[in-house]
């Protein structure tokens, strides 16, 4: 076997395993009644997700690939992401038989890998890894619901309180070309191709939207005032009577932490409250990734070194934060422009359309991005504190209703003049 069909092989046996050790240690604490509840009809129990990793890892790399016959087929219709509806999977076997579950698919699994020509199969061991990696941060944000519904001292729960001081400024980004998207093995079908494309000047913020600006706009009325939203955006509010971030802890100790929890809509809003608006994600993803000195495009904000908790606030198993942390903590993850906070911490909405780029190909399934190129979905860029290594870069897409506000999503704004 050559030296590079062993260090794929290595590198995969070695992310998969870890990923599984973090996906392992979100149950620890988890009753059985919490892990069949479904505390928001739009998002499945987590126990749902937990064997739902397993089936698709077993129906990829084992039916699909190796050719073996399915394992456990009584689970199959539970498992597979269009077998029941989500308000129909709450009826779950126990932790430990999911449990069990994951662990006889996983021994196949090396087992398979052990003679796996892993130079035509590699891609789809990447997208194995990055699905687990989705549907743990899924897991995460789920548990969030679970202690937000059933806990009042949610300051203890959400956040870390670190007191870091910083100072709102904004960044030139000026007009030229950049690489956007990725044709990495790792890349995912709606990241490809790799393609230049030409901006203008634009100025961003340094750092995302704090809860400290957005109290500003929760004192003055912001969700009371009608000049600050869209029609949509109003409508959506009338539907939803909210006043506040879905996550928010009103104590000045996180105001330097990015606002969580909030809808495009109000993201929209508040952008128009101060004078700006939300960047496209090719103003995202240039500030994030474009080297302006060399004129090349790096996979993150640093550089080429795989996210950790020295760079961003990310779940790496290593120093998990269970919340956000101040926007200024990570002063070794900005970008070549200097832009910080782009990786981890929360979810950033970007004013772009979930779509695909031109020469879009699907991989491995339609139904994986292609079926989300409706014209309702905005794209968000970054990941959060829940998000794991293997599922962050800067050309990396999340895509969500606009409506949604239960994902660990913050913004920051951008506009064609400097303030």
């Amino acid at each position: 076997m050559s030296t590079s069909k062993n260090s794929a092989k290595d590198s995969l046996h070695y992310a998969l395993h870890r990923c599984r050790l973090i996906t392992l240690k979100q149950f620890e604490d988890v009753d059985e009644t919490a892990f069949c509840a479904q505390p928001h009809p739009d998002f499945s129990p987590i126990g749902w997700h937990f064997g739902h990793i397993g089936y698709t890892e077993a129906y990829w790399l084992l039916e699909h690939c190796a050719d073996l016959q399915p394992l456990f087929p009584e689970f199959h219709q539970l498992f597979q992401a269009d077998g029941l509806p989500k308000n129909e999977r709450i009826q779950l076997p126990s932790i430990s038989t999911i449990n069990c579950y994951l662990e006889a698919i996983r021994s196949e699994v090396w087992r398979y890998l052990d003679h796996a020509p892993i130079e035509e199969q590699e891609r789809l061991w990447r997208f194995i890894l990055q699905h687990e990696s989705q549907h743990s941060e899924t897991i995460a944000f789920v548990l969030q619901l679970h202690r937000l519904k059933n806990s009042k001292n949610q300051q203890q729960i959400y956040h870390s309180a670190s007191k870091i001081s910083y100072s709102p400024q904004v960044l030139k980004i000026p007009a030229g070309e950049f690489e956007m998207g990725n044709n990495s093995v790792e890349a995912m079908d709606n990241e490809k191709p790799l393609h230049r494309r030409s901006l203008d000047t634009y100025w961003i913020d340094r750092y995302p939207v704090t809860c400290g600006q957005y109290r500003i706009f929760i004192q003055v009325g912001g969700y009371q005032n009608r000049e600050f939203w869209s029609t949509l955006g109003w409508q959506w509010l009338q539907q939803n009577p909210v006043s506040k971030p879905l996550y928010w802890l009103d104590d000045p100790i996180f105001d330097d932490h990015p606002v969580c929890g909030v809808s495009w809509y109000e993201a929209e809003a508040y952008c128009n409250f101060v004078g700006k608006r939300l960047p496209t994600e090719a103003e995202w993803e240039k500030a994030a990734s474009w080297d302006e000195e060399t004129q090349s495009k790096q996979t993150y904000p640093w550089g080429e070194e795989l996210p950790n908790s020295n760079r961003c606030n990310c779940n790496d198993g290593e120093r998990m934060q269970q919340g956000t942390t101040s926007v200024n903590t990570y002063s070794h993850g900005e970008s070549a422009y200097g832009v910080r906070d782009l990786l981890g911490n929360v979810w950033e909405w970007t004013d772009s359309w979930f779509a695909g780029y031109s020469k879009f190909q699907h991989y491995p399934y339609v139904g994986y991005s292609q079926s989300y190129f409706d014209h309702q979905h905005r794209v968000l860029k970054g990941g959060s504190w829940a998000t794991r290594p293997w599922a962050m870069r800067c050309s990396f897409r999340n895509w969500y209703h606009p409506g949604v506000r239960e994902i660990l999503a913050g913004f920051r704004c951008v506009s064609q003049g400097e303030f």
